[in-house]
């Protein structure tokens, strides 16, 4: 039998259907509620394991520092914990763009961990390796996971669910949003009333994955920073605002993407036709799960 040395992994974007702030820990951080929904779009992701022990960046985001890549640092911190002596090589095909809150840094991240634990033949389980992606960002473990998913706490208390089908034109607005300035606003809304689960579902809790109402879900929930991120940068408020000629019109997480949900693809992209020159974006299928393929 021959042994993996290469794989590709997708590693998904995501949106936020909604984001509530609940509440501020004494640690700095702030109590969310939030719905990952994961996209039938992403990165590309490529692994070469080496056998001499280095990481070594091989293509990424050029203006990214390597020792500041989330991939790079995933890569370090399954070596540091697992006691390997092997290395690799990573290559990512960036789609997801950056800066957007679409996740495309934390994706990347969990598909390094997923490959890597295969090439490696470390042989951690799913648990194990959401807790190492955790301690790289709050939105690791849900790609790591690979399911789209109600999430508490910082977004790392994750249950699966099943949501109705859609297809999401996304638009880029040419800016990069600080997540730290938006929650560090005393604009911020800090005490939105937490949700439960059950409220948005049609299946009875014990009957599998709850399977969500996208039409409950957007006539009860918002995004707490928007208005804030909004008032911030002009760019996230002009696509919103051309946005919502078309469809109900949401930001993902701190932005600076914005999304709307669609019936149908042909939709979608007759829309996504009319998007003003300053203006890019994509459309792409919300999915329950993830076809995480890895070729070897």
């Amino acid at each position: 039998m021959t042994t993996a040395t290469q794989c590709s992994l997708t590693a998904p974007a995501k949106l936020n259907l909604f984001l509530h702030v609940t509440g501020r820990r004494a640690d700095g951080y702030h109590e969310l509620q939030t719905l990952f929904q994961l996209l039938d779009y992403g990165d590309e992701v490529r692994l070469a394991c080496r056998e001499d022990g280095r990481i070594k960046r091989a293509s990424g985001i050029e203006e990214l520092a390597a020792e500041d890549d989330l991939s790079v640092k995933a890569a370090r911190l399954l070596k540091a914990e697992s006691g390997t002596g092997k290395g690799c090589d990573i290559s990512v095909e960036k789609r997801i763009p950056v800066g957007g809150g679409l996740g495309g840094g934390s994706s990347d991240a969990a598909a390094v961990l997923l490959g890597l634990n295969g090439l490696w033949k470390l042989g951690m389980d799913e648990d194990s390796l959401a807790g190492l992606g955790l301690r790289l960002g709050a939105d690791v473990p849900v790609f790591v996971r690979g399911c789209s998913a109600w999430g508490e706490g910082v977004g790392e208390r994750l249950t699966p669910v099943s949501l109705e089908s859609a297809w999401y034109l996304v638009v880029i607005p040419g800016c990069a949003v600080s997540t730290g300035k938006v929650f560090a606003s005393p604009a911020l809304t800090r005490q939105t009333a937490p949700q439960t689960i059950d409220r948005f579902s049609r299946r009875k809790s014990g009957e599998g994955a709850p399977a969500v109402s996208l039409s409950a879900l957007w006539g009860a929930t918002q995004n707490d920073c928007e208005p804030v991120v909004r008032a911030m940068y002009r760019e996230v408020d002009a696509a919103l605002c051309w946005l919502s000629g078309f469809a109900e019109a949401r930001m993902t997480g701190t932005g600076a993407a914005v999304f709307a949900p669609f019936p149908d693809r042909a939709e979608a992209c007759r829309v996504l036709e009319r998007l003003p020159g300053e203006l890019s974006g994509f459309v792409a299928r919300g999915v329950d799960r993830v076809s995480r393929r890895i070729d070897t």
